[in-house]
This record gives C-alpha cells, sequence and structure tokens, in this order.
C-alpha cells in the first residue's frame, strides 16, 4: 500500500512537471493551477500515505511542526507564488518556476505528513488538529479560487495565452484556473479533513478490547 502510494505520488509528480507544465503551455495560468493542484491535492497527499511513519518522516523528528503551523506554512507559499509580480518572475524564468514549483511540494508534503504521519505516541491529539489545518487550507484555498474566478479583471497579463493548443483570452484563463482550484484543492482538502475527523473519532483498539 504504502510503495504503491509513493510510486503514484511520483509518477503524478513526472507526469505534471515533465510534460504537463513545458508542453500544455507555461505561460497559461490554467496550466499553472493544474500542475499546482496536481502537486499539492494529489502528489503530496500520496507521498505523505508513503512516507508515514518511516525514517524520512520529518515530523517525526519535529514534534513541535503542528498540522495547523503546517497549515499556514501552505497558505504563505499558496498566495505568496499566486502574488502578481511573483507570478511575473515564474513565467519569466525556469530557475524560479522550478523553486515555485519545489516550495509548493515541500509545503504541501509537510502539511499531509504532519497530518498523517508523525510518532504513535499523540496521534490521535495529531490528526485533530490536522482536521482543523486541512480544513483551514481548504477555506482559504477557495477564498483564492473565489477571487481569482471573479476578478473583474486579469491579474497576470493581458496577452492571449495557449492552453493545451486552445487560445485563451487572459481573463477566462485566469477564471478557468481559479475553478481549478475551487473544485479541486478546495474538495481534495475538505475530504482529507473529514476523514481525519472519522479516524480521530472512531472506535480504537485498546489492550482490554475495544471501545
Amino acid at each position: 500500500m504504502r510503495r504503491a502510494s509513493l510510486a503514484t505520488g511520483l509518477l503524478l509528480l513526472a507526469v505534471a512537471w515533465i510534460i504537463v507544465l513545458p508542453f500544455g503551455g507555461r505561460e497559461s495560468f490554467t496550466i499553472h493551477m493544474i500542475v499546482h493542484m496536481s502537486v499539492v491535492a494529489g502528489a503530496a497527499p500520496l507521498l505523505a500515505v508513503g512516507l508515514s511513519g518511516s525514517r524520512h518522516d520529518l515530523t517525526v523528528r519535529w514534534p513541535w511542526f503542528t498540522p495547523v503551523i503546517a497549515s499556514l506554512v501552505e497558505l504563505l507559499a499558496v498566495w505568496g507564488w499566486h502574488l502578481p509580480a511573483a507570478r511575473v518572475m515564474a513565467e519569466a524564468s525556469w530557475i524560479v518556476t522550478a523553486l515555485e514549483q519545489a516550495t509548493f511540494l515541500a509545503a504541501g508534503l509537510l502539511l499531509w505528513l504532519s497530518c498523517l504521519g508523525g510518532a504513535q505516541e499523540g496521534r490521535e491529539a495529531r490528526q485533530l488538529a490536522g482536521t482543523f489545518g486541512l480544513l483551514f487550507t481548504s477555506m482559504h484555498m477557495t477564498l483564492l479560487g473565489a477571487l481569482l474566478s471573479l476578478s473583474p479583471r486579469p491579474l497576470y497579463g493581458i496577452e492571449n495565452v495557449t492552453c493545451f493548443g486552445v487560445t485563451l483570452g487572459a481573463a477566462v484563463d485566469q477564471q478557468a484556473g481559479g475553478v481549478v482550484m475551487l473544485l479541486v484543492g478546495a474538495v481534495v482538502y475538505l475530504l482529507g479533513g473529514v476523514l481525519l475527523l472519522s479516524s480521530a473519532l472512531g472506535p480504537r483498539e485498546h489492550s482490554g478490547g475495544r471501545l
């Protein structure tokens, strides 16, 4: 299960970074958002499942790195890289794009690991905190996606772009990217929070039997 999850996460990263980003239309905000969601809401939770509890699980050695802290780091990473000036730099340089994508992966992976991994002791409390962290992340992604979708003017340029070979106006491209964030990011984090809550409140094994 863990190996399959890890392999699937790595495969998704390869598809997003090697195929979609360079060949789908790097200047398109919709392509950017598809890649972004593939990293933080697709590959990151899969990799976290594969790494949780292993020697590569940093949250075992960082008990202070709680899901609440991780969700704030995710917020700064996501909102920071979606400032217009940051998007201009990322679109102009592959080096900045690599830094942007590495930041997304690191922030997303640490968030999911803080919720799914860590030491066995105190796992129930961490799952409850993870529920809040994931729901908070779902909320701020919903807000950003809505702002991008409903903005009366394009924030990232005015030129037409090509998305998978289709020409889109700047405003339509931005709105489509915002919808991708709403449909994928918000839903995945919301679902993750609900599943964590269900796990934390479910029956537990004890030496004297089940509760």
